[in-house]
This record gives structure tokens, C-alpha cells and sequence, in this order.
């Protein structure tokens, strides 16, 4: 069950891949060159109307994007000869084409249907109107395309919070886990954590479909999460907010004693706030990593205890040199 975290900063996906997996809200079917479907790629969420490249401008076609043909386009290639929407088609660069998307259930030109399946282009159907297609699309490529890692580790929801428990194997992670589950927190993955940064400034944590809502401890081997403490002690994907780092005592190196360093590690591009926890025989590791959440939390609001004690510190200082002034 063991991984190296990975990651793919440059997604892409099949057209087969693209019509296979769609969900139910986006019915999807060919309507001709499905024979290019597993050779043609999708890279960008971002859709494009044919319009303009139909009106003579091919030019504005851009590559590795779905082609959306709605009602507009094909009233303006019904308006043409059938010579006209020929020559209109042959303009396309259909080479460059990923696919064509055919909405509202519309039948699309004979022209168009041959020029598709001469060119293996996928041509596709789908009985949404242009405007709901267009955001079903969009949101399902967002999904699909997005920048992706997997961590070793574990992944909680903890006061709402999304946190990231990362660690060499034989550290604790699982047991610290199963302990914070048992205080009332969630699961949301162990051992394989699946990144995805959904925006910028976004990531989302989630668990492979395999090892959903179980875990992993050495002596009792794979516990089934909602089965031992019932729904409410497990979560689906959740926004990741903190990383915390559990390190043996002997390798933890130089630890901020005061808490006046605020710590981050870049993940997919983004600054992720991060603690580095010491382990040692008799450290209560759930006490410790909720204690960090929540101090976390109280810096998100504004308040870190570290510099009001250095500015208390400070100001007393100042008082006691002007006593001694006086004296």
C-alpha cells in the first residue's frame, strides 16, 4: 500500500476518455469518428464556439479544447448551399480539432458529419442546450484536469479544517489518526492522500476509491472506518488548510521553540501552512496535533501567542531600563 509521492503538473485526457467517464448530468454519444477518440487529447477545461472558425476564421481555433456547435451555429451553416457548408468545413483545420460537440440534440449537416468521419475527428452529442452543456463541460474538465499529487500520509478533518499528517512509515501517523478519530474528528484518507489544486490557491485532499474510508495499523491490519464508529467519523474530499509533519526526536533537527516562525511547503504551487512535531516515547502526538490546528486556527484570526508574549516581553524590558534610569 506503499507509495512515492508523484505528481502531474501537465494533465490531459482522451476523448475516449472524456465521453467514457462523463457523468450523468453530461449525456455524451458519438455521432461520428470515434476511431480518433482514443488518439485525440483534451489538456484545458476551457470550451471554444465554432462559430467564428465556421464564419471563415479557423484561425481561432485553439487545440486540446472541446468545440462546442450549438443552435447559432448550425442556423448559420443551414442559411449556406451545400457547397457552402462544404467549403465552410474544409476551411476547419480538423487536425487540430480535439473533438466537436454537437448540443440540445441537434442533427448536425451531413457535410459535417462526413468531413468528421473522413478525418476520424470525434464528433459528439448531447441532448443539454449550449449554456448548461458549456458548464457541465467545464466543471467536469476542472475535475478531471486538474494538477494532481499523492502524499504518503493521512488526511483529517479536524475542527473544519482540511489537515495533512505526513511522516517516514513507523512514525505514528495511523495511530495518531485513529486516536483523533476517536475524539470525534473525520477521515478523509489514509496512507495514499490524492492532491488536486482545484484554482489557484485551491487543493483539494481526497482517498483512491479502493482505500475510502478505511486505514491501516500494524496489529489489527485494515479497519473499516464507518463500519467501527459510524458515518459521522468519516468526510469525503476536503479543502487541504495545514500540513504537519511528525519527525522522530533524533531527526527533527532545529524546532522553532518560541512559534514565532510561521512555516509553509509548496504543494502544487501553493503555500500550505506547516508544523514540524517532534515524536518521542510519552508525547501525546493527537493532543499535540490538535494543539496545532487549533493555534493555526487563532493565527488565522490574527492572534499568535508567540509575538503578543515577545511584545509583553519587550515592553517590560522597556519599563524596567526606565526604572533603573531613575535610580
Amino acid at each position: 500500500m506503499k507509495t512515492t509521492p508523484h505528481s502531474d503538473e501537465s494533465p490531459a485526457i482522451t476523448v475516449a476518455e472524456f465521453v467514457a467517464r462523463a457523468p450523468e448530468g453530461l449525456p455524451l454519444r458519438f455521432l461520428a469518428g470515434a476511431g480518433g477518440a482514443a488518439a485525440r487529447r483534451l489538456d484545458t477545461p476551457r470550451i471554444q464556439k465554432l462559430g467564428l472558425a465556421l464564419a471563415g476564421f479557423p484561425h481561432y481555433v485553439h487545440e486540446g479544447r472541446v468545440q462546442i456547435v450549438g443552435a447559432s451555429e448550425l442556423q448559420f451553416l443551414g442559411q449556406l448551399s451545400s457547397e457552402e457548408r462544404r467549403a465552410a468545413v474544409a476551411r476547419l483545420e480538423l487536425e487540430k480539432i480535439s473533438c466537436v460537440l454537437v448540443t440540445k440534440g441537434l442533427v448536425p449537416p451531413a457535410e459535417l458529419v462526413e468531413a468528421a468521419e473522413a478525418a476520424v475527428l470525434p464528433l459528439i452529442q448531447t441532448t443539454l442546450v449550449s449554456s448548461t452543456a458549456i458548464t457541465a463541460v467545464t466543471e467536469y474538465l476542472e475535475e478531471a484536469l486538474a494538477p494532481r499529487e499523492t502524499r504518503h500520509g493521512v488526511l483529517l478533518d479536524l475542527y473544519g479544517l482540511g489537515v495533512l499528517i505526513e511522516g517516514k512509515s513507523g512514525v505514528g501517523k495511523s495511530e495518531c489518526a485513529l486516536d483523533l478519530i476517536m475524539r470525534g474528528h473525520q477521515l478523509v484518507a489514509d496512507d495514499l492522500v490524492e492532491i488536486r489544486r482545484r484554482r489557484p490557491g485551491l487543493l483539494m485532499g481526497g482517498a483512491p476509491d479502493l482505500l475510502r474510508e478505511h486505514m491501516e495499523i500494524r496489529g489489527l491490519g485494515i479497519l473499516n472506518i464507518r463500519e467501527l464508529f459510524g458515518v459521522s467519523a468519516v468526510s469525503g474530499p476536503k479543502q487541504l488548510g495545514l500540513d504537519i509533519k511528525l519527525v522522530r526526536w533524533g531527526e527533527a533537527g532545529d524546532v522553532d521553540r518560541l512559534g514565532l516562525e510561521e512555516r509553509t511547503v509548496d504543494i502544487l504551487g501553493v503555500a500550505v501552512p506547516y508544523f514540524v512535531l517532534p515524536v518521542s516515547p510519552g508525547r501525546n502526538l493527537s493532543t499535540l496535533v490538535e494543539t496545532a490546528v487549533r493555534v493555526h486556527l487563532m493565527r488565522l484570526r490574527g492572534y499568535n501567542a508567540a509575538e503578543s508574549f515577545v511584545a509583553r516581553h519587550d515592553a517590560a524590558m522597556r519599563r524596567g531600563g526606565e526604572g533603573a534610569g531613575d535610580d
